[in-house]
């Protein structure tokens, strides 16, 4: 049975865990990566330490029916144990890293503040990554089949990147 409060997603990289940490703690890294597939990461900052914050930007591609839009998110870092788990908060956000409820962004359900971990674990010289996002129960369930959709677009790319090394 799923739990509707959480999104859990496992995905194994061709890569060690040193090369993936890089691709969440160094803000350079992440800009390779963060959004689903037509979106950038024109800015991306990060204090990675317990209680330190990170905000960052996904500019989502003009298209016939929509103009190019940037989308802002910011959170702290409540748990970090290097090389194996990252737990942050992650809330939508304005351009300074003000919280902003997500009907600013047109969308409806989501709550001010989620929380995500993340747990890496080497296996053969490779990174089995496993997501786990919490507090969305009460977004439907097209929003949550995005997220899904979003996040795996994303991983996409770390796998292209760690490929590409």
């Amino acid at each position: 049975m799923t739990d509707k409060n959480v999104l859990v997603i496992t995905r194994i990289f061709d890569a060690p865990v040193a090369t993936v940490w890089k691709y969440w703690t160094d803000a350079e890294h992440l800009k390779k990566w963060w959004g689903p597939k037509d979106f950038t990461a024109p800015s991306v900052t990060i204090d990675f330490r317990v209680g330190g914050k990170y905000l960052s930007c996904m500019r989502g591609k003009p298209t016939p029916d929509a103009p190019e839009q940037d989308f802002w998110s910011t959170g702290t870092y409540k748990e970090i144990v290097p090389m194996k788990k990252i737990v942050v908060t992650d809330s939508f956000a304005d351009e300074k890293g003000n919280v902003v409820s997500s009907e600013h962004y047109g969308m409806k359900g989501f709550p001010l503040e989620l929380e995500v971990t993340f747990e890496f674990e080497e296996i053969d010289g490779k990174t089995k990554m496993t997501l786990h996002h919490v507090g969305i129960a009460d977004i439907d369930e097209k929003m949550r089949e995005g997220m899904d959709q979003g996040w795996n677009q994303s991983f996409d790319k770390i796998d292209t990147a760690v490929a590409a090394k």
